[in-house]
């Protein structure tokens, strides 16, 4: 079957990235992935949590949060404590982006990723995960310049991306209406490396073979790719 916007089932949707989106943030990227809109602020503080002030290192976290209008309902904004759908999401997005980077040559620095999500259509965590990577890269290479951390603290790139199966066919980076028929729903996190940092798969329906999971994976791979070598262009010429 045809897919809504015409893609094939392994094609992207449309992917940009607008770097120094904001004016304060150490690091700051606008990720659009088709409809999918997430301002991604790194803020680096000189402080770290306390379990960590005896090793002499640094610390990377995440948070998440959608705004009120960013999907088709208003969604009421949040007060107090997150809901459990935002904490498992900043949770997946800060282990993902420390894959990243060698906290132990941060100094005694917090680096603190904050993904917003402006409009929603599907893949919001993996497009978080995706530009907050960028975002990451460019407030740590203000330090690095200023020779106040090692260039080799940025230790490898990582990227991620939606992957299911609707209409028994597998596809790659879902959007709403796809990822709510999905019959399986996979997000894949990987390196530059191709090695993998995380990936969380769920049988809608029925369960799903093994060869199912792979061919899932593969789609996702070659993908998450892309998405690298797009990364990997910005960031070239934001440094040129």
């Amino acid at each position: 079957m045809s897919r809504l916007d015409h893609r094939k089932n392994n094609q992207l949707r449309p992917i940009k990235f607008t770097p120094n989106f904001t004016n304060y943030a150490e690091g700051s990227v606008l990720i659009e992935a088709g409809q999918t809109r997430v301002l991604c602020n790194v803020s680096v503080d000189n402080h770290v949590p306390a379990w960590r002030e005896s090793s002499g290192g640094g610390w990377l976290t995440a948070e998440y949060g959608m705004l009120p209008r960013s999907t088709h309902q208003r969604m009421p904004r949040k007060r107090g404590s997150d809901s459990s759908r935002s904490q498992e999401i900043r949770r997946l997005i800060g282990r993902a982006l420390r894959a990243s980077v060698d906290v132990d040559k941060l100094g005694q620095r917090t680096v603190i990723v904050d993904c917003d999500v402006i409009q929603a259509d599907g893949g919001t965590r993996t497009a978080s995960i995706t530009g907050g990577y960028v975002a990451v890269a460019l407030a740590l290479q203000k330090l690095i310049d200023a020779k106040e951390i090692p260039p080799d603290v940025l230790v490898t790139p990582v990227a991620a991306v939606s992957v299911g199966v609707v209409d028994d066919e597998l596809r790659l980076d879902l959007c709403y209406e796809e990822d709510s028929a999905a019959e399986v729903d996979l997000n894949v996190v990987m390196t530059g490396g191709g090695q993998f940092v995380e990936v969380q798969g769920t049988a809608e329906g029925s369960p799903f073979g093994y060869d199912t999971l792979v061919g899932l994976v593969n789609v996702a791979r070659e993908g998450i790719e892309q998405l690298l070598a797009e990364q990997a262009k910005l960031l070239t010429e934001v440094g040129e």
